[in-house]
């Protein structure tokens, strides 16, 4: 189809390296509906006729409708999307079909495609997003009251409680959700009118193509509307960020399943077993979700090597986007939602939970407080004080609520008998009513404001 100059075919080898059809095929949708009001504008503008733009439509609807009944023949001598979808529509049209590819380049074209379809896939991951947060915030809501421990350095630390530890990645989902919608502004632009690089010589109409396409505006500059690939980047970098997430919260959900944890557990739904151990109950959808990270972030070091070198405006090298883009997203859609299912699927098990918070003295802290609120000891001298109770009960082998008021006085003399009043874990949670504290009346609060935010029908994108 660009072979006028060419007298030889393509090296074996080199049709083989130049065709993109195995993967973007994937833009059919995105590259019909771009031809459709490409046409469109042509027809309005009168440079292509009324009749030729019917035809052309008609061909495209054809073209469409059989590939998505799979009987479309895809030809990797005809290298792309593009070409495979403009040469099944002159077959189906006659020349007419030639006239779609008017003040047009593959340039701009394949730039089209993607941002449509970069959009697509941003206005389909928001709603799951949203669904992984609403499955979060309703465990938070049945789990405000839970006590677990807290940790830092993978030690025990404070006792928090369940619903609290919950609505943090609701917060982090929410984030995620406000990057993919930031996104999604700056991509909303249309390369369609820059064709080859240095717009059209034909009276186009860019803006019409970019309100048939619901984009804000055609873009301002025709060498950035073909070289640009910011888009991109940024999705995956967002992707990427969000893939974390789930890498940690799977994380999470892998040590708790653990026999030392035994904090949740996981249906067969979300598990398997081994082949050779009969009792096994793996948590692979965790452990396939926290892996999906590593070929996200791939994705993203791959993009940005491939355009860091490149001069304006297109390069081959650019077909190579499409893959770590593919893959990155489809990554990401099937984390995404094997979380939200694992999420609706786990079984708390609040007696280990609190039975872990109560160890290692994690109402040590409330006792420093204490000594600060109640004897007026500077918090250094208070935590000095702790410091030495926490060794006596460890050198007795018992918790700090155990040791008898002679033991604590002979250490401090001011504390009195109400100090036994902060040595639980319920007066530890219940104690930190303060803004993002762990307080259950706190997770409470959290939950009902979280569904006005992030689940209301008036709200987008998690803001």
């Amino acid at each position: 189809m660009w072979g006028g100059r060419y007298k030889l075919g393509p090296a074996e080898i080199m049709e083989k390296i130049n065709a993109s059809i195995g993967f973007d095929r994937r833009l059919y949708a995105q590259d019909i509906a771009g031809s459709i009001a490409h046409c469109d504008m042509l027809v309005a503008q009168g440079i292509v006729s009324a009749k030729d733009g019917r035809a052309i439509k008609r061909g495209l609807a054809k073209v469409r409708e059989e590939i998505e009944s799979g009987r479309f023949k895809f030809s990797t001598k005809l290298e792309d999307i593009h070409f495979n979808v403009e040469g099944r529509l002159t077959e189906l049209i006659g020349p007419a079909g030639g006239r779609v590819h008017t003040a047009r380049s593959r340039n701009d074209q394949i730039a089209l495609d993607v941002r449509l379809w970069v959009r697509d896939t941003i206005d389909r991951l928001e709603p799951m997003l949203r669904d992984l947060q609403a499955a979060l915030i309703d465990r938070a809501d049945e789990h405000a009251a839970t006590i677990m421990p807290g940790f830092t350095h993978l030690q025990t630390a404070q006792p928090i409680t369940f619903g609290h530890h919950l609505m943090a990645y609701v917060e982090m989902f929410g984030r995620d959700r406000s990057r993919l919608s930031d996104c999604r502004v700056r991509l909303n632009e249309s390369p369609l009118g820059a064709a080859a690089l240095a717009g059209s010589p034909h009276p186009i109409d860019p803006r019409k193509t970019a309100k048939a396409l619901s984009f804000d505006r055609p873009m301002a500059n025709s060498l950035d509307a073909v070289s640009d690939r910011d888009y991109v980047v940024e999705f995956i970098a967002a992707a990427s960020l969000t893939a974390v997430h789930l890498s940690r919260l799977s994380e999470e959900i892998v040590l708790w399943c653990s026999a030392p944890f035994r904090f949740i557990s996981l249906s067969d739904a979300f598990t398997t077993g081994s082949s050779i151990m009969p009792q096994k109950r793996n948590p692979d959808a965790a452990e396939l979700t926290r892996a999906k990270v590593g070929r996200i972030v791939g994705a993203f070091v791959a993009l940005c090597t491939i355009l860091k070198g490149l001069p304006l405006t297109y390069g081959k090298d650019m077909q190579e986007d499409k893959e770590p883009l593919f893959d990155a997203a489809d990554s990401l859609e099937l984390g995404i939602a094997a979380m939200a299912g694992m999420v609706r699927d786990l079984k708390a098990n609040p007696e280990r939970m609190r039975a872990v918070a109560s160890a290692d003295y994690s109402v040590a802290t409330d006792l420093a407080d204490w000594l600060v609120r109640k004897v007026g000891l500077p918090f250094r001298q208070a935590h000095h004080v702790t410091g030495r109770l926490v060794g006596i009960a460890a050198d007795k082998g018992v918790d700090l609520e155990k040791l008898s008021l002679a033991e604590m006085q002979a250490v401090e003399p001011k504390i009195d008998r109400s100090v036994y009043r902060v040595l639980t874990v319920e007066a530890s949670v219940n104690a930190r009513k303060n803004i993002g504290g762990t307080a259950p009346a706190n997770v409470v609060r959290a939950v009902a404001e979280a569904r006005r935010r992030f689940l209301g029908a008036d709200k987008r994108a998690g803001r």
